[in-house]
């Protein structure tokens, strides 16, 4: 049996930083600063509207539990995760034909 670590090489050699790479483009890409700040204010907006329509019964109600809390955590999410994808698929394409 072949272990995996010797068909790519050391740990540290090109297959891993080229592997690496565009993920750490991708997430600089996203954390900069004007652009977090856009994604961040609609994963709040849209977030806060998606928890007072879909749990804010509950909440108002005094009967939010871990779950509710659970449901809550990923109505910000949702959002935050889709827009930056739209980030993703419009920025320009770097080198490569286009």
């Amino acid at each position: 049996m072949t272990d995996s670590t010797d068909e790519r090489g050391a740990a540290g050699g090109p297959t891993d930083r080229q592997t690496a790479s565009p993920w750490m483009e991708t997430v600089a890409y996203c954390a900069s600063p004007s652009r977090l700040r856009r994604t961040v204010a609609i994963a709040l907006v849209v977030g806060t509207l998606l928890t007072l329509f879909n749990q804010g019964d509950v909440i108002l109600a005094g009967q939010a539990s871990a779950v509710t809390l659970l449901k809550g955590t990923t109505n910000y999410l949702t959002p935050f995760v889709v827009s930056n994808l739209g980030l993703l698929a419009g920025r320009p394409r770097s080198g490569g034909a286009s």
